[in-house]
């Protein structure tokens, strides 16, 4: 509430309007003044306020004109004086300096010579008017300077390997100082970490010195900001003094701390055990410890006596630097930095005192007081030491100014009493210690004004329901007028309860309700008079999510819907947005947005996510979500679907604004209903179209509806389920209600008017078989109402003049009575051409691209209507340029201003070009006549890009460039200037610069190395400087070499057929493109992937379980390679089964069983029948005396039976058949086997006497059970 209390009188007397909070804290507020948009500008008198000026400490580029700005208001306008170094300033005296029309800013030209250190010293501004005296603070001002390294000859620095080292810089003194730098020849900055960094002086320190250390291009830079050069110091060379030689310390560098004598810390800067810092409050403090040792040592930082605080630190420089921003008197104390490695540890004290120049406790602000009016001015300051308070008026000391009774200094503080006319003044407060001091100036104006109201008339106001809204009432007055709120123009003042009144005029509504819609006044009394104004609220409906989407689980390739049903005011515009994952949705043709819901056919494993619906208006926003889960395709024992229609819709309890309806539910298909959807239809206004009416909970069937008065409606149900929603159910029978008086005041009542003599009063229809009752009459006239009854929405007063306020309400009745009455609202009648033109159309301060724009504004009654803006038409007439074509294309640009002197700003012109503008004045439906025309030119600027610039490559040793004139030169071409440097590692130590005539389009450049490229920078030159720099690098050519490239460690994370691979380079982002190749070890198949995107890249398509070898180059420079890495991805992942379980097998196993038991059946069947003595099927077929092999050295067995002995025999140890007793050959005739004439057997075995050979092994007729499964197989 504090930030309310802005104050109009201090807004009006700076030349403003109204206050606007722009900025609040718990304690304080900003509040900014802004030109009202109806009233007229002030005319009080106002004392002289600086609102512009210099820095305290102002640096200029001596290249430069010098401007010290000095910008003060009031009225009467103040007129400037300076003082340099505490003496007079006498302006004219000096040619080189002027001071700009009303304004007290100075220029020093140096067109016609002259030394800008000359003017170096403390300047200070004075405005002054009738009413006091303004200073600007004391403005030291210095030339910067950027002053040349001095000649010095560097001997070559030697040191020993581990050692520590300081490479001095000593930047020249600049001012400001400069940025300092280490770079190398090839302008690559030094690699800092732990052990080499640069410190706070721009020393560069090696805490120890290793042999790759040894270069001969050490070199310290100095950038100098307002120059914009860089000064570079004669380089110094490294020499190592490593009398081992070993070659494995160069190779490695980890292997020093082994080679080469380790060492305690100590301390490279600051020197000694403690020193001491002082720094100003709220500046930055800077603690720096740098410490040589080997191994390399570490620095950590404490603060003694309590911990530091981190909010507050930030540790740089490799933890060597300690940095606190804005410090402040609670940061003093003693800092200790310690350095240690692993041989012992040191530290270091560094005690800060923290000092402050004058800060500010209390401000002095103006004062604005009416004659007998008590007040005063404090000047409260504080800073280390104590800032000195001295108090002056009008720029003098205040014991040396007219004594004044009603005045009283008591040290910081002065007290006013009584104030009379004429007593104004400006006072300054001064504050100052030994390291700074403030400025203020406020000044006292008395003056006495009655009450007017500041801000726009006949404010709308739109508010939510419930929510607090804000009415403003800006008004002045001096002395400060009284201020009550009123509604409707009746009762007493608004104060209490749900209503508060702050001082400045505002009324805070607690929580606004629709009764609370009106038309509320605010009345200023004072005793000089009465002002007011009025604002006018509306109360809205909130926007709000009344059936929300809800969390669901989708099968994939289904469709999922959410809900998102609305419900907001009907007046106010609402936009409905979906997101996923809280990014924006992309509709298209697969997910679709009707006006409740998302549907998302065919739903994929990417739709699964967090959905959000937002549904905004002008003044308010609800959200909900839900999250969908994608499903696998599933075989349900039971499979679900979208609930049936209900059944048997029937109304009952019928009254004048209800119905019962009620159904009986459809099948839910074993997904339960979740929640009914009543929809009605209305045969009058929309017949066929089928509205949402409202939801209920799944459990009910029988509800009351309620409903609004002469409507024929019919109704309907849809059921819901987790699937979806049922077919629509078969209409009720219709259901008429009866009539009502009206309970709702027709929205959107207005007055405007479509011709110059008329107003259209036009609102918004409520409800059929409605008449409407309309009054107006003259606002701010004693006149009677005028009134009409009407059916339509628009009722057309003719004869009226030319934009004149009226004051209109409107009620709505019908046969049963008459509605509420609406508040009052302002309209006008028509608009006609403004008729008068604005004159003394002029410009001023016009550079090469923007112009000041002044004219003398119209008579306000002459605009006829509600004034808009001064239009201006301007249109580039021609080039200043010989020969150069422009578009002579009219443009517009408004100015809005209601002051006595207005002025605008004309940016975005054309530089070197004439110019011809127009002013019109117009309202809000027409112009008024033109001014006159006025010519001007704009100055000549800096020249566009060269129209095109090309690099060719004619030959290995040289580069051709092309290019072409700027469109646009803006100005006299004098030339070009071409800078190029070399971009891969050339040793060239500055840019080339080139300056080629206006009328040279090429350049060819002799390359000194073919593999060298350049970056070429080229723009045009006029007079004023050089123009917008076109920029072009020499491309890549086949036998260029990289220098410098390197792509390293290379890893890979590998899956069953992709896998993530990711790698380190030293090219440039967004330069390169690299080419991932994968070799498949098993047949040395090559892959090739190029990818533009940096690492990590994942490569899908792989095989799995294969063996891969992997290496990435550059697209560009194949030479530059990584090295190969082997990897192996993962076995593809199979769902087992146990084969045992299966029941095909099982069947298998089984049938192979039996059919193995039937055989053996059939072969003891057969050898039963057979007996010992099987019969030949071939007679022919001879006995083979030993057995055959086949062809791939197997045994082919005819029978079991003939690897047996026979029966009786028995085999010997040796394996050989012994002949049995009882053998068959004593029973023969000693030959062959015989046959009968029948071919049956009538012989015997015969068996040779010899043991080492048997005879007659012939396959038997019967089948053992062995060959039976191999003739199965």
């Amino acid at each position: 509430p504090t930030c309310l209390l802005c104050n109009q009188k201090l807004c009006l007397i700076l030349g403003y309007e109204t206050p606007i909070v722009v900025c609040s804290t718990e304690t304080a507020c900003v509040c900014v003044c802004a030109l009202s948009v109806t009233s007229s500008p002030p005319t009080v008198k106002q004392p002289p306020t600086i609102v512009s000026q210099s820095a305290k400490d102002y640096i200029v580029d001596p290249r430069d004109n010098i401007y010290i700005e000095c910008e003060a208001k009031g009225n009467p306008l103040p007129t400037f004086s300076w003082r340099r170094n505490g003496k007079f300033f006498n302006i004219g005296k000096d040619p080189r300096v002027s001071m700009r029309k009303r304004s007290g800013t100075l220029e020093i030209s140096f067109r016609s010579g002259g030394r800008p250190e000359d003017y170096e010293g403390e300047y200070q501004c004075f405005a002054s008017n009738d009413l006091g005296v303004a200073l600007s603070n004391k403005i030291l001002l210095r030339v910067s300077k950027a002053p040349l390294w001095p000649k010095e000859v560097l001997k070559p620095v030697v040191v020993s390997e581990g050692s520590p080292l300081v490479l001095p810089c000593n930047p020249p003194p600049g001012l400001p100082p400069p940025f300092i730098f280490w770079m190398n020849s090839v302008m690559t900055p030094i690699p800092q970490d732990k052990r080499v960094s640069m410190g706070l002086n721009g020393d560069l320190y090696f805490s120890n010195v290793v042999t790759q250390d040894a270069h001969t291009d050490y070199t310290c830079n100095a950038r100098f900001l307002f120059t914009h050069t860089i000064q570079q110091k004669n380089p110094f060379t490294l020499k190592i003094n490593d009398s081992k030689n070993d070659s494995s310390n160069r190779s490695n560098p980890g292997n020093l701390s082994r080679k080469v004598a380790q060492s305690t810390p100590t301390f490279l800067s600051p020197s000694g055990g403690e020193s001491s810092k002082m720094v100003l409050r709220d500046e930055q403090l800077l603690l720096e410890c740098i410490a040589a040792g080997l191994p390399t040592p570490t620095i950590k930082w404490f603060k003694k006596g309590r911990e530091l605080p981190s909010q507050k630190v930030k540790f740089e420089n490799y933890n060597k630097t300690l940095k606190i921003i804005h410090i402040s008197e609670e940061d003093a104390g003693e800092y200790v930095c310690m350095a240690n490695n692993q041989l012992g540890s040191i530290r270091h004290s560094i005690f800060v005192q923290v000092k402050a120049a004058p800060y500010w406790l209390d401000k002095p602000t103006d004062l604005v007081l009416a004659p007998d009016e008590n007040g005063r001015l404090v000047c409260r300051a504080n800073g280390n030491p104590k800032p000195n308070i001295q108090w002056l008026v009008n720029g003098e000391p205040i014991d040396s100014s007219p004594i004044n009774p009603n005045r009283q200094v008591l040290g910081d503080t002065i007290i006013f009493r009584s104030v009379q006319m004429g007593s104004s003044a400006v006072y300054q407060c001064n504050a100052s210690n030994e390291h700074g001091y403030l400025l203020a100036n406020a000044f006292v104006s008395v003056l006495d004004m009655p009450p007017r109201m500041l801000g726009p008339k006949n404010r709308l106001i739109k508010v939510i329901e419930n929510n607090r809204t804000f009415l403003d009432c800006p008004f002045f007055g001096s002395p400060l007028p009284e201020l009550r709120w009123f509604k409707n123009g009746q009762g007493s003042g608004l104060d209490g309860g749900q209503y508060r009144v702050y001082i400045n005029g505002t009324l805070e509504i607690k929580r606004a309700r629709p009764e609370d819609e009106g038309t509320y006044t605010c009345v200023a009394n004072s005793i000089l008079g009465k002002a007011e104004n009025q604002v006018r609220l509306e109360v809205k409906e909130p926007t709000r999510i009344v059936r929300a989407p809800e969390h669901q689980s989708a099968i994939r390739s289904s469709t999922s819907r959410f809900d998102c049903k609305v419900k907001s005011d009907p007046s106010l515009p609402i936009t409905v947005t979906w997101t996923k994952d809280d990014k924006p949705l992309t509709l298209g043709w697969r997910l679709k947005k009707d006006e409740e819901s998302l549907i998302i056919p065919s739903v994929k494993d990417s739709d699964q996510g967090m959905y959000t619906c937002t549904v905004k208006s002008d003044l308010d926003q609800d959200s909900a979500s839900a999250r969908l889960i994608v499903l696998g395709q599933v075989i349900p024992l039971f499979s679900v679907g979208h609930p049936d229609p209900p059944m048997d819709l029937d109304l009952s309890d019928p009254a004048a604004r209800s119905v019962r309806l009620t159904w009986i539910p459809g099948n839910d298909n074993r997904s339960p209903i979740t929640e009914f959807l009543v929809q009605f239809e209305e045969d009058h206004w929309e017949p066929g179209r089928w509205q949402n009416l409202s939801t209920y909970p799944g459990h009910l069937n029988s509800v009351i509806l309620q409903l609004a008065p002469f409507v024929n409606y019919q109704f309907r149900v849809i059921a819901i389920n987790s699937v979806g929603q049922s077919p629509p159910s078969r209409p009720s029978p219709r259901y008429k209600t009866s009539g009502a008086a009206p309970d709702a005041i027709p929205r959107d009542l207005r007055g405007w008017g479509s011709k110059k003599d008329n107003m259209e009063i036009t609102w918004e229809r409520n409800g059929p078989n409605l008449h409407y009752n309309v009054w107006w009459r003259r606002k701010d006239v004693e006149e009677d109402w005028s009134n009409v009854t009407t059916v339509g929405s628009k009722h057309v007063v003719y004869n009226t003049e030319i934009y004149v306020p009226y004051e209109i309400k409107i009620q709505a009745r019908n046969e049963f009575g008459t509605g509420p009455e609406s508040n009052m609202v302002i309209g006008y009648s028509g608009e006609d051409k403004p008729t008068e033109a604005p004159t003394d159309l002029r410009v001023s301060k016009v550079n090469s691209t923007k112009v000041n724009i002044h004219w003398k504004p119209v008579d306000p009654n002459s605009v006829q209507g509600e004034f808009k803006e001064y239009r201006l038409y301007y249109w580039r007439d021609s080039s200043l340029v010989t020969n150069l074509m422009v578009s002579k294309q009219k443009k517009t640009k408004g100015f809005y201003s209601t002051m006595s002197e207005p002025s605008g700003i004309l940016t975005d012109l054309v530089p070197y070009s004439k110019y011809k503008m127009f002013m019109v004045v117009a309202n809000s439906h027409f112009e008024g006549p033109p001014s006159s025309t006025v010519e001007f030119t704009t100055k000549e600027g800096v020249p566009d890009a060269p129209r095109f610039f090309k690099i060719n490559r004619r030959s290995f040793d040289s580069i051709y460039l092309e290019w072409d004139k700027p469109l646009e030169p803006n100005g006299i071409l004098i030339g070009y200037q071409l800078k190029y440097h070399p971009v891969n590692g050339s040793r060239v130590v500055q840019p080339q610069l080139e300056t080629l005539l206006p009328n040279v389009t090429d350049f060819t450049l002799r390359l000194p190395d073919r593999s060298t490229r350049y970056k070429f920078y080229l723009s045009a030159l006029t007079q004023v400087g050089a123009g917008e720099v076109y920029a072009e690098e020499s491309p890549l050519f086949a036998n260029e070499v990289a220098l410098g490239r390197e792509i390293w460690n290379l890893t890979v994370e590998p899956n069953s057929n992709y896998a993530n691979v990711s790698w380190r380079h030293n090219f440039p982002a967004g330069s390169s493109e690299f080419v991932l190749e994968f070799t498949l070890d098993s047949d040395k198949t090559v892959k090739v992937v190029p990818v533009k995107q940096q690492p990590p890249i994942k490569v899908a398509d792989l095989i799995a379980g294969a063996k891969y070898h992997l290496r990435v180059y550059s697209h560009e420079l194949n030479s530059v390679s990584s090295k190969s890495v082997t990897f192996k991805t993962k076995a593809a992942y199979i769902d087992q089964v146990d084969i045992a379980t299966q029941g095909w097998f099982i069947g298998l196993m089984c049938a192979i069983a039996l059919i193995i038991l039937i055989l053996l059946i059939v072969c003891f069947i057969k050898r039963s029948r057979g007996g010992k003595y099987p019969v030949r099927d071939k007679k022919d077929l001879p006995l083979d005396p030993v057995d055959h092999k086949d062809q791939d050295g197997s045994f082919d067995y005819h029978s079991d039976e003939d690897n047996k002995p026979l029966q009786g025999s028995q085999t010997s140890l040796d394996g050989n058949v012994k002949e049995s007793d009882d053998s068959l050959v004593d029973y023969g005739e000693g030959g062959d086997g015989q046959f009968n004439e029948d071919g049956s057997f009538i012989g015997q075995y015969t068996v040779k006497k010899d043991k080492d050979e048997t005879e007659g092994n012939e396959s038997s007729e019967a089948t053992s059970p062995v060959n039976a499964i191999y003739s199965l197989a």
